[in-house]
């Protein structure tokens, strides 16, 4: 493989004699090419803030209007000042690249933190989260607040993603200009974590700090051409983040590269006395050691589709055609990087959940097809909202007289028009548990939603067949592996088209590769490898260096 010239790289250099500094190409750059940059002096800190802020004006706010951005950072240009003169180290890795992060993460300045609610409104937080201090410590310039799904998509059922009665709706860059007859995108941004993964994908940030708690890190990836991680359940640190259910909750990185990707964690991954999830943590002193193009040779990866099982197949067997000739050709690349490909069905356990795991929640989202029917939703998630929501306004928001959830409820009734475009039904069944987590059908749903995904989903799948790593098709995976509280890595893998019979402009199209708890590194290794192989991601067309 031939060295990348500094154009290759993302980077764009004045012309012979000229004086203007060396700039990034903030369109493609990878943030371990702007890192560099940095660090040889080819550009500065506040430089580099000046051109995401110009581009997010011409882009975010103007143009496409993608609205990623909920809003900026009014001390961003003051920090980046600050580092002009630190580069990019060991101790300081992330010194003066700009990072934005999903607005339901904390930061203890001058920037609200809202969750997209108009409830929480100019709310601020008492401190910085655990891993805003990671990030501030590493040298980041946080850049300001990414645009999400409103309380990570838990107040109403089918809210469309990346919509918030506080920011609006964010725009996929690769069709924002297709929505359909009620303003809402045809072509998804993704899940709860739009906002990050949209900036990312549209130069708007060196990389970003989204949350999942089951595919709001993952479906915005492949919507968006991106690579994520969701950890493994209590590698990083929740403290500070606006929750849904502890359970499940993490954040992640949302970057261009696999190796960005592992930079971030490597930030990130630390043990939190503010979450006692993180005591049991296990991680490598580096997740980007060893990386080698030669990583899959010899790894068996399980692909849950068996030909002779097609009515066990959830994962693979509903893909539209296009999408599925992409993951055959991915697949193939992985056979062709040495990967022995294990097709075999899941245990239908795994992906169907157990018994007394679900309840119905009646839908009165005047917008939802399924508008006045019950429609099933996890315990887990409703019965862990009222508690864990309720312990961060306690602990965490100042600034506003919003203390509980039943306020937010109250809060959204009374100004209907603007906070319920599509209801609070979610909201509503929540509110009516009683908020201690003790009650025997939530002790029950925990128990058996461990039981069905771990123990007899991934575990079980992976025994059986000695498999070191299972492959799903975009964020199909994702359910089973947050249940789980087991990790996943995307990474792109090609492009889709059409949606619902619609004809959509080319979309990206990611593969995820989940594991066993702590196996973020073997993971990485393996999308590195087919990263390095395929080179699959393309930036989204109209965006170009200003």
């Amino acid at each position: 493989m031939k060295k990348p010239s500094r154009r290759d790289a993302g980077i764009v250099a004045a012309a012979p004699g000229a004086e203007a500094p060396i700039t990034p190409r903030l369109d493609n750059a990878s943030m371990s090419d702007i890192a560099q940059a940095l660090a040889n002096g080819q550009v500065d800190a506040t430089t580099l803030t000046k051109a995401y802020l110009a581009r997010i004006e011409a882009y975010d706010r103007g143009g496409p209007a993608l609205n990623s951005v909920r809003t900026l950072n009014p001390d961003a240009l003051a920090i980046a000042g600050k580092l002009d003169g630190t580069k990019p180290s060991a101790r300081r890795p992330l010194a003066g690249l700009p990072i934005l992060l999903k607005d339901n993460i904390a930061t203890g300045d001058k920037q609200p933190t809202t969750a997209g609610s108009l409830a929480l409104e100019g709310a601020r937080a008492r401190r910085d989260a655990t891993i805003v201090k990671l990030l501030r410590n590493a040298g980041a310039v946080i850049l300001g607040k990414a645009n999400l799904t409103e309380f990570s998509n838990m107040l109403a059922i089918d809210m469309p993603s990346g919509y918030s009665s506080l920011g609006g709706q964010v725009k996929n860059p690769y069709a924002p200009t297709l929505v359909d007859d009620d303003d809402i995108p045809v072509v998804s941004p993704g899940g709860s974590s739009a906002g990050s993964a949209v900036a990312v994908a549209a130069g708007l940030c060196a990389a970003s700090i989204g949350t999942e708690t089951s595919g709001s890190l993952l479906y915005p990836a492949t919507q968006n051409g991106l690579v994520t991680v969701k950890p493994t359940v209590g590698l990083i640190s929740r403290a500070g983040i606006v929750p849904i259910a502890h359970s499940l909750d993490t954040a992640g990185p949302m970057a261009r590269t696999v190796r960005d990707a592992a930079l971030l964690l490597n930030v990130l991954a630390a043990k939190d006395p503010r979450d006692a999830a993180t005591e049991r943590q296990r991680r490598p002193a580096d997740y980007t050691a060893d990386f080698t193009h030669d990583a899959m040779k010899g790894t068996r990866i399980g692909v849950p589709s068996a030909p002779a099982d097609p009515l066990n197949d959830p994962f693979y067997g509903r893909l539209p055609p296009r999408s599925a000739k992409v993951m055959a050709e991915a697949i193939k690349v992985l056979e062709d990087l040495g990967a022995v490909i294990v097709r075999a069905s899941m245990p239908t356990a795994g992906w169907m959940s157990g018994p007394g795991t679900i309840m119905a929640v009646l839908n009165r989202n005047p917008l939802s097809g399924s508008k006045g029917n019950p429609v099933p939703q996890r315990i887990v998630f409703l019965y862990e909202l009222k508690r864990d929501l309720n312990l961060y306004l306690r602990d965490w928001a100042t600034n506003t007289t919003i203390r509980s959830i039943a306020d937010i409820v109250a809060f959204n009734a009374a100004n209907a028009e603007r906070a319920l475009r599509f209801g609070q039904d979610n909201f509503l069944a929540a509110n009516m548990t009683r908020g201690d987590l003790r009650e025997r059908e939530y002790k029950a749903a925990l128990a058996m939603d461990l039981l069905s995904a771990r123990t007899r989903g991934m575990d079980a799948y992976m025994n059986q067949h000695k498999l070191d790593a299972v492959l799903f098709p975009g964020s199909g995976g994702a359910a089973i592996a947050a249940r789980a509280g087991y990790p996943s890595v995307m990474v792109p893998c090609g492009f889709a088209s059409g949606v619902d019979g619609k004809d959509t402009p080319d979309y990206p199209l990611g593969i995820t590769f989940a594991g066993r708890a702590w196996s973020e590194h073997k993971l990485l290794r393996l999308a590195y490898a087919y990263e390095q192989a395929s080179n699959m991601r393309k930036p989204p067309p109209g965006l170009p260096t200003l």
